[in-house]
């Protein structure tokens, strides 16, 4: 039984050992920069990424070699996602993206 508890925690841990994470800011110039990537060190790069507006994909590309993104500043609300599959998504809302 103790065998597969620890068999247990430890799946549970390596869920978990991958988090889709991402950090956006504007930069003053009129585009944003968002940088993705992962709570185990892992790279974004090549992982999709979008923006909605009105709930609408209004942009579309891929993290680039440096698993960061930079696009023109949407007027209105908007969100980025950083989306690296089922479960592994990241939105962060437009008005939370500062200088």
């Amino acid at each position: 039984m103790k065998k597969i508890l620890i068999g247990l925690a430890f799946l549970a841990s390596s869920v978990f050992a991958h988090t889709a994470i991402m950090s956006c800011f504007d930069n003053g110039d009129g585009t944003i920069t968002c940088e993705g990537g992962f709570s185990d060190g892992s790279s974004a790069s090549g992982v999709k990424f979008h923006i909605l507006e009105d709930g609408k994909k209004t942009f579309e590309t891929k993290m680039n070699e440096d698993s960061e993104v930079t696009f023109k500043k949407p007027i209105g609300s908007y969100s980025a996602v950083f989306d690296a599959g089922e479960g592994h998504q990241v939105h962060v809302k437009g008005s939370e993206i500062t200088e």
